[in-house]
């Protein structure tokens, strides 16, 4: 279907404005505004809770041509990582108004509209990049005026709104996996139920020490890791109790945090499918997907932890693992979704780890 051209405005908090045309729902939106460079699996992207309160900036230039996918209230559906889409907002160069794949059953618009997904198209997104690559992520917001004051955000604590409420059980494995969800993707659970477990998903700030479980994983979420302090300390006890444990992403910050390390803000992130990761035993080097705003400091590490990982790009982590603990993470995604799976062998190490 075609769509009538309505003006819109990206406003950055440094002043700056893009111009270009509505699409999806109507509206204003507001939100930490970060870019990803990968070139396909949108559907994927956008109901990834890690994207929750943000403003995506897809560098692909040609956005929807291969429109979306059914299942969206599956579960575990195989084309989204959760029941809706996260992000605050949608900035792309071009939008594809016709698509057409085998799996699509409408267009990209439609489901923005219906989940309220204010989008811009028609933007410079390069310009747009470069700018948040040389001056960092900042706040903005798309408005239909071109005036419009810019108005801060206050902090929030994204990984309440992302993580389940009550404990759920997939799976009927004879080891059990508990899953901390702070934000945790549907291809993580599918992952592990792959090989033949149980996975109690347990929310954020839930004891699973009180668990009848032979591991546990930490997983990927939103926002600032120190915002996280009762997982941090569920990290803690773990740890103390020598329970087999695995992090990725935000959970590899929640290990580190737990552990003693510090953590920063990434200036601008890694969100993109080809993050290059150096494994420091073996020197070999990994492409891996990733969606993260914070690192640990290197630094700050005890000598009782070792780095597993390092970004080959900007040498920051991108792993632990403890050096008498059956305890590693990891900062990219070994189930990508979107992106190449070539680290999904660390899956069958935690499993091979398990009490």
């Amino acid at each position: 279907m075609l769509h009538e051209r309505k003006e819109s405005y990206l406003i950055l908090e440094d002043g700056s404005i893009f111009t270009g045309f509505s699409f999806g729902a109507d509206g204003k939106t507001q939100g930490e505004v970060v870019f990803n460079t990968g070139m396909v699996g949108y559907p994927e992207a956008f109901t990834d809770p890690s994207y929750r309160n943000q403003i995506l900036v897809l560098t692909y230039p040609l956005i929807g041509n291969y429109g979306v996918p059914a299942e969206f209230e599956k579960e575990l559906s195989t084309y989204y990582e959760s029941k809706q889409i996260h992000l605050s907002g949608l900035v792309v160069s071009e939008y594809s108004k016709f698509h057409h794949h085998w799996t699509a059953v409408r267009e990209l618009s439609d489901l923005l509209i219906e989940q309220n997904i204010v989008g811009i198209e028609g933007i410079d997104t390069r310009a747009l990049t470069k700018k948040l690559r040389e001056h960092g992520t900042m706040q903005g917001y798309i408005t239909d005026v071109p005036h419009d004051s810019f108005k801060p955000i206050l902090p929030v604590h994204p990984v309440l709104d992302v993580s389940v409420k009550e404990p759920k059980t997939y799976g009927t494995g004879n080891k059990r996996i508990a899953v901390i969800d702070c934000g945790c993707k549907n291809t993580i659970i599918r992952s592990l139920l792959a090989r033949n477990v149980t996975v109690i998903r347990v929310p954020w700030n839930y004891d699973v020490t009180t668990l009848d479980i032979n591991g546990v994983l930490f997983s990927n979420g939103p926002g600032n890791p120190e915002d996280c302090m009762e997982t941090i300390n569920t990290a803690r006890k773990t740890l103390e109790l020598n329970i087999p444990t695995m992090g990725i992403c935000l959970g590899n910050q929640i290990i580190g945090l737990a552990s003693g390390a510090k953590t920063y803000k990434l200036k601008y992130g890694h969100r993109s499918q080809n993050q290059p990761c150096l494994h420091q035993n073996s020197k070999r080097c990994y492409i891996t997907s990733q969606n993260h705003g914070y690192a640990i400091d290197r630094k700050t590490l005890s000598d009782e932890w070792e780095e597993l990982f390092i970004n080959a790009n900007d040498g920051t982590n991108e792993g632990l693992i403890h050096k008498s603990k059956p305890v590693f993470s990891v900062q990219f995604h070994p189930e990508a979704m979107p992106g190449p799976v070539d680290t999904g062998f660390l899956f069958d190490k935690f499993i091979s780890m398990l009490l």
